[in-house]
């Protein structure tokens, strides 16, 4: 499982005090820096290699300005070219939002998908979700 501590800012709040639902795609997101480097270790967006093709979030409790959040992430599946990506976010260890995402292995030049490669398979294998994690 990959962690990711962020820190709420005032501008991700709402006018009802808490943070706006669109916020959180952006956190998840931030949160699969550790994916991104493995596919395109130099950030090269030339080179980047991997495209989301589909996400679903859902929200089960409020989240506030003033308390950091922790994301933690983990690969639910992996195929030949795409891998599924479950996603949970906390707020003073209450679970309070659910993701997944599916990212395809894309070479943008060719525009067509490709296999992950097995060095990048292998290290996904260690982060694997596990149903009672």
């Amino acid at each position: 499982m990959y962690r990711t501590i962020l820190t709420p800012r005032v501008s991700e709040t709402d006018a009802v005090g808490h943070i706006n639902n669109t916020t959180l795609p952006v956190w998840f997101e931030a949160a699969r820096n550790p994916l991104f480097s493995l596919f395109t270790p130099d950030h090269d967006f030339a080179k980047w290699k991997l495209v989301i093709v589909k996400t679903t979030l859902e929200f089960i409790g409020q989240i506030y300005f003033g308390e950091n959040v922790e994301i933690r992430t983990w690969i639910k599946n992996i195929g030949n070219s795409s891998l599924e990506l479950y996603e949970e976010l906390y707020q003073k260890n209450e679970l309070c939002a659910k993701n997944t995402v599916v990212y395809v292995n894309y070479n943008l030049e060719e525009q067509q998908s490709e296999s992950i490669p097995d060095s990048i398979r292998k290290e996904l294998e260690n982060h694997r979700y596990e149903e009672q994690h």
